[in-house]
């Protein structure tokens, strides 16, 4: 794969496999044997979920950090999206075992250490955590466009709760990370936990309504394991998922449950 000023990758889930991160981008060209960008202006997006439920998440926040100064420095570019386990991982940082106020959702208790146990949360991920990381992953972004495209980690609607377009609903959420209300931040983690907003028959419609609202010519996504989707094991799974008519595309290879690490070059079609 050769890699043009130009180019255009995006990474879903990692959660916590750096090994295997570093060796897809290595494959595809974005990083040498020393784990330094080497894509020259070339454009990579990742669509959250570093952490949790494998052994490294601050190990991949480190990598993606790095090669995030590395490529501006080269005049590309290495962005990421707020995956729901960031808001996790923060959550629990900021919050602990604090109740969540039970009006919320109608269920009790709720916590974000007690999520954060029950998702795959890992000690280690906490106690390497600095206030440099906090920092960082606090203000990235929730959605983003690149290629014509419009990236979200999750496959849901509830975006559009928070704004009626890409800088607003950033924005929203940019405030409520830089607060400490925790009723607020439970509801960004409750709201990026749904999916499957564009499978089936009505997905098609919602995929071109999101689309219509937020801009882009087709939705990229990570969260859902495409595994699911097909109804196969992990380690079948050899491409993105292309579906909703052509207006979705989801790249999540289930990298924790034995799936494998896509790096996906947009914009993006299946082979003949």
């Amino acid at each position: 794969m050769d890699v043009r000023a130009d180019s255009w990758y995006v990474v879903g889930d990692v959660h916590g496999h750096r090994e295997a991160l570093a060796d897809a981008l290595r494959d595809a060209k974005l990083i040498d044997h020393t784990d330094d960008w080497c894509g020259g202006e070339a454009h990579l997006w990742f669509l959250g979920d570093f952490v949790d439920r494998g052994p490294d998440g601050v190990g991949v926040i480190d990598l993606v950090m790095r090669l995030n100064r590395q490529a501006a420095e080269a005049g590309g570019s290495v962005q990421t999206l707020l995956g729901n386990h960031e808001i996790l991982l923060l959550g629990m940082h900021h919050f602990g075992d604090a109740e969540v106020p039970r009006i919320l959702d109608g269920f009790g208790p709720r916590s974000f250490a007690r999520s954060w146990q029950i998702n795959g949360g890992q000690p280690d991920d906490q106690e390497e955590l600095t206030d440099e990381h906090v920092e960082w992953l606090s203000t990235r972004p929730l959605v983003a466009h690149a290629a014509d495209h419009l990236l979200l980690h999750s496959d849901t609607l509830e975006y559009l709760a928070w704004g009626n377009d890409v800088e607003e609903i950033n924005e929203t959420v940019g405030q409520i990370l830089a607060g400490e209300d925790l009723a607020d931040w439970w509801d960004v983690w409750r709201r990026m936990t749904t999916r499957y907003a564009f499978r089936g028959a009505r997905g098609p419609r919602a995929a071109a309504e999101v689309l219509a609202k937020l801009g882009g010519d087709r939705i990229v996504h990570g969260h859902s394991v495409i595994a699911d989707q097909l109804g196969i094991h992990p380690t079948q799974v050899e491409a993105p998922f292309l579906y909703a008519d052509g207006r979705v595309l989801g790249v999540d290879g289930g990298l924790f449950a034995g799936g494998p690490c896509l790096v996906v070059a947009l914009p993006w079609e299946p082979e003949d």
